[in-house]
């Protein structure tokens, strides 16, 4: 099966976006794991499928690499981007996804602003943070980040009896000052670390600034570019309006045949 693809990327994030707008293609968890392989397929952080859904501009649905359904904030970046690439224009969009509703804008030429769910409730555990912006995060401040064994302190917190069931995504951030700082993240699904993850980038901020009131704004670097995350804090724990700002561009686009699958009772 041969199937038309785009390949985004936002500060490294990146994603194969499939418009599936006329409901031909329907993948399997080795599809995705094809697709996302960076030796034998285009190679990935996820898979986006866009679709068409009443009431919205789009729906877009994500994929991890081992075939796991989520949300992704610069996913979702890179699917507003992908969505006026393909001739969705809009001012203003308005789309679904795994966590609910998302509208977002693109302001440049290559920046997408993308309003995120409203937080209300950040846990404390242990000297860290638990907060869920669209996919559950654990939040650890480092002295200095780049020292960090990412792939294997994140694996262990990610694999501990707490949260081997669900999962979560484990983010060290360090705090350059009041208002900036560089995030790290390892990504549950991915099982690894990634170049920069965008509700991991919106955990991270909203942790680093927990004690001012009113409008915030913290600029993140990561390991794969820069964005800024910009919300009201209304109480301790109750953020809203929150947005995720940073670039999505396209790398390249093309057509890929996807494999045969060998039948199960060969193997």
């Amino acid at each position: 099966m041969n199937v038309a693809f785009y390949k985004f990327q936002g500060t490294g994030n990146d994603f194969v976006m499939i418009d599936n707008r006329p409901l031909t293609v329907e993948l399997t968890p080795e599809n995705i794991r094809f697709l996302t392989d960076r030796k034998f397929g285009i190679g990935a952080d996820g898979v986006i499928l866009l679709t068409n859904k009443e009431g919205f501009d789009f729906e877009m649905t994500y994929f991890n690499p081992d075939g796991s359904k989520t949300f992704c904030g610069n996913g979702g970046r890179c699917a507003v981007m992908f969505a006026s690439t393909i001739g969705i224009k809009k001012d203003k969009y308005f789309f679904t996804a795994a966590d609910g509703s998302h509208e977002a804008n693109i302001t440049d030429e290559d920046w997408v602003n993308l309003k995120m769910k409203d937080v209300n409730g950040m846990k404390k555990m242990y000297d860290d943070w638990l907060i869920n912006t669209g996919v559950p995060h654990y939040v650890k401040f480092v002295e200095n980040v780049k020292d960090v064994d990412v792939e294997g302190k994140g694996k262990k917190i990610r694999y501990s009896p707490e949260f081997i069931t669900e999962g979560v995504n484990v983010n060290f951030v360090q705090k350059l000052d009041d208002s900036e700082i560089f995030v790290r993240t390892y990504e549950r699904g991915v099982e690894g670390e990634t170049l920069s993850c965008g509700t991991g980038v919106t955990a991270a901020a909203l942790a680093a600034a927990h004690n001012d009131r009113g409008f915030n704004r913290v600029d993140v670097e990561t390991l794969g570019g820069n964005l800024a995350v910009e919300y009201d804090r209304i109480d301790d724990d109750v953020l809203n309006n929150i947005w995720l700002c940073g670039p999505a561009t396209n790398v390249f686009h093309g057509v890929v045949t996807l494999p045969e699958e060998a039948d199960s009772s060969t193997i």
